[in-house]
Parts: structure tokens; sequence; C-alpha cells
């Protein structure tokens, strides 16, 4: 059975993939900033002895090299890294500091291209491995009060994107996966203009597809040998592919979200 390497593992989407391929067999490393969280996401798996407790942070860049090598000593190699860790945003732009754009962009954009450009000496020398990574519906659209979040998002898809082209004859395969709203933790954790934590939670978030159902549609589509996955329901799962039909309607759409205060809502 495979070696998954998640980050992010603690919670969310990461902690319902970690189990998913924990309970079928699988070996998985659990990577985070909490320890204890990660432990808990072991042991309350089917075969916590198939887990490896790698917790860093992932912005620390100059400890990676180091990471990276522990990661591939558990089992002496790695065969799929998901680059799920992220943060997300709530705050016009007008109001919000750069300092939150260089937190959310070292996140979810530096910090997997990071961790992904360490890795691909390893799996190009076995010419296998699959990269999966973390994005949002987000990452397609331009959403109101995330504009870190969306430029983080689109650049991940973006870079995916042409590393595909660029290493699919050599054995390796890269997942793009879009969610919409899932129950995570992910606006109550989301930094507001100052770089604060939001601290509480969205009706979209509170509606949205359970973490169990979005790993494993995404363990199935990495099985099938998909390349992008859209995981939203209702309007999330339809603005996409507007865009790509009648992107003019779309931008008319969203005009319309915030002219009928849409972020005062939020607030």
């Amino acid at each position: 059975m495979s070696i998954a390497w998640i980050t992010g593992a603690s919670s969310g989407i990461g902690e319902a993939l970690a189990k998913a391929h924990l309970n079928a067999g699988g070996h998985c490393i659990l990577s985070g900033r909490n320890v204890v969280e990660l432990e808990r996401v072991a042991e309350e798996s089917d075969a916590s002895d198939h887990a490896m407790i790698l917790p860093f942070d992932v912005c620390d860049i100059d400890a990676l090299p180091s990471i990276v090598e522990q990661a591939i000593a558990y089992q002496g190699t790695i065969d799929i890294l998901v680059n799920n860790a992220g943060i997300s945003q709530r705050s016009l732009a007008k109001n919000t500091k750069f300092s939150v754009y260089d937190k959310v962009i070292e996140v979810d954009l530096l910090a997997p291209i990071a961790l992904t450009q360490l890795m691909l000496g390893h799996f190009l020398e076995k010419k296998s491995g699959s990269i999966i990574m973390i994005s949002s519906v987000a990452g397609k659209i331009g959403v109101p009060m995330r504009t870190a979040y969306c430029a983080a998002k689109h650049g991940l898809i973006g870079y995916a994107d042409a590393l595909r082209g660029e290493v699919a004859g050599d054995g390796v395969h890269i997942l793009v996966v879009t969610p919409g709203s899932v129950r995570t933790n992910v606006s109550i954790n989301a930094v507001t203009a100052d770089g604060s934590a939001r601290g509480k939670s969205d009706k979209a978030i509170d509606e949205g597809l359970e973490p169990v159902f979005v790993a494993d549609a995404i363990w199935t589509a990495h099985k099938d040998g998909k390349r992008e996955i859209v995981l939203a329901q209702g309007m999330e799962a339809q603005m996409p592919i507007l865009k790509s039909k009648d992107p003019d309607k779309l931008f008319d759409m969203i005009e319309a979200m915030v002219a009928s205060g849409y972020a005062e809502k939020m607030d």
C-alpha cells in the first residue's frame, strides 16, 4: 500500500484524508503544527502503527530540506504528497493590511511550492509519484472578501498545471482539487483585515460538504488518474462552469452580491 504525506493533517480535509488512507491499509505521514491533534488523528484511525507524526511549520523554508529527509526515511520512499495546509481570509481589500496578503500567499502558495520543489527530485528519480494540490473554487473564480486567498489559490492551480505538463512524461501525476464549502474550521481560522483570526464560521461552511465525503472523492479521483476535480454543490459548483461559458454574467452576479450587502452580512 502506498505511503502518503499529508500537510494540514490535524483537522478538516487533511484529517479525513489521513484517516481514509490509514484505514485502507496505507502508511501516512501526518504533518501540521499541533502535535496533540496529529496524534489524535492517528489514534482515531484503524492503523495508528502505520502513521508517522512529523510536525513542522510549512512556512519554515530553511527547515524543509531536513523535514523532507525525515519523511522519506520513514519508509524509504513517498508515493503521494498532499499539499493541504492552508489559511483563508475574510476582509474587504480596501481594509486589508498588506501583511495579510504576505501571510496568506506564503502559507497557501509559496509553502506548497517550496515543499513540492524539494520532493520533485525524489519522484523524478524513481519515475513515479503523485502530488495532490488542495486549491479551492476560489482558485477559479474571484470571491469577495477573499482577495488574498483567491490570489494564492489561483496561483497554486497555475503552478500545478504548468508543472503537470513538465513531469507527466516522467511518471509523476498531479491532481488539483478545488473544493467549495466544506464543514471545517476554515472560516473560524480565517484571517481578517488586520491579520487576526476571524473566530466564527459562515453559514455556507456550516452547510457545506462533509470532510469524509470530500476525502473519499479525492482518493477516488487519484485512483482514477484524474487531473482536476471540483468538489462543490449548488451555486459554488456552477460558478466555475459559468466563468468558462459566460464570464460577464458571472462578474455581474458577483458585483450584484456585493451591492446587495454581501460584505455586511458576512461581518
